[in-house]
Formats: C-alpha cells, structure tokens, sequence
C-alpha cells in the first residue's frame, strides 16, 4: 500500500494561494515563493517527493503544471513530475494531454482508496487544494508536508475549507533552509482528542 503525501508552501499565516493563472487576477502577491528558494530547499523537497512518485492533481492544478513542465528544461524535479503517472480529478478526461495519466471521475474518496490500495511508488498531492480537505476528512492523507515561509499575506486561499472535521497529526521532523523556509512533516495521528 502506498502513502498520499499533502506537499503545501504557505504563509504564516496560513496562506497558500500563488498567482500564476487568470483565475488569480484579484490576488496582488504573484509568486511569493519565489525569493525563499535555495538549493538546499530544493533538495529537500526533492526528498520528499522522493526518486519517483506519482501525483493527485485537481484540473486547474493540472492544466498549470502541464502548461509549464513538459516545457521545462531537464532538471531532478521536471524528470519526476513529467514521469509521474498523473492521477487527475476531472469531468473532461478525454482533453488530458500530459502524461502517462489516469483521469479520476466523480467518486474522489473510493477512486483514491484504490489508488492507495495498488502497488507504486507514493502519491503526491501539491497545490490542489480543493481536494485537501475531502482527503484529510476521509483519513486518506498519511503525511501532511508544510513548507512554511516567512511572510505574512492577510488574505488568500487557505490550506484547508472551513468546516473540515479536525484531525490529530504527530510531528515527524522539522527543517529549517537558509531563507527562512521552516519544513514541517507531518503524520496521521486519528482524530482530535477533545481535552476539556
């Protein structure tokens, strides 16, 4: 059985919206990102994505990343991702072009319960965020991956819907890179525990 990773950059406080489409026109802080990169950061999120995996993308997140990477010059991050069986959440499978590629129908939870269930590497969930909370809300995230950066943003897409059940999560490791990035790997741990 393989794992389902949740990979997020975000804000402090709690921003993970990145505009990179015409859908962002309202959001003012482009790639926010960009400035915290190092190469240190990079192969750490190298490792997490590990030598091969393959990924879970919702269709806007899809249709981004097939605009940028299949173009992108060879590097370890583009040869994974362009590698990757690209397991999509659409209502239009027929118009996926990048891939090899899997399109996902309606029934998200079953179709991720038996993507789980079969052999392969782990399946990486990055960016997406409109299936985030319907997986942790079903247990079938293993590991959330925050990779927290030092800006505060005041408004934006957040990492998980108002309304998501709580959940416990265990902290595995923290990391910090040269740019302030603190990464932090996150385990299932059941549900909340209620202390009061």
């Amino acid at each position: 059985m393989r794992k389902l990773k949740i990979i997020e950059h975000m804000s402090l406080d709690g921003v993970i919206q990145i505009a990179n489409g015409p859908n962002d026109s309202d959001f003012p802080y482009g790639d926010w990102t960009a400035p915290y990169r190092t190469p240190a950061g990079l192969e750490k999120v190298l490792a997490i994505y590990g030598e091969t995996c393959d990924v879970l993308l919702g269709r806007r997140t899809y249709d981004l990343w097939s605009g940028f990477w299949p173009k992108a010059p060879p590097s370890p991050m583009a040869d994974r991702l362009n590698a990757a069986t690209k397991y999509v959440v659409t209502h239009r499978p027929e118009s996926l072009a990048w891939g090899p590629f899997v399109g996902i129908g309606p029934d998200l939870v079953e179709s991720v319960r038996d993507i789980k269930a079969k052999d392969g590497p782990n399946l990486i969930l990055a960016g997406s965020s409109s299936l985030t909370s319907a997986l942790i809300e079903h247990g079938l995230a293993d590991e959330v991956i925050l990779l927290v950066n030092p800006v505060l943003l005041g408004k934006g897409k957040r990492l998980l819907a108002e309304g998501t059940p709580p959940r416990a999560l265990a902290l595995e490791s923290t990391h910090a890179t040269p740019m302030g990035i603190v990464v932090n790997v996150y385990k299932a741990a059941g549900t909340l525990q209620n202390l009061r």
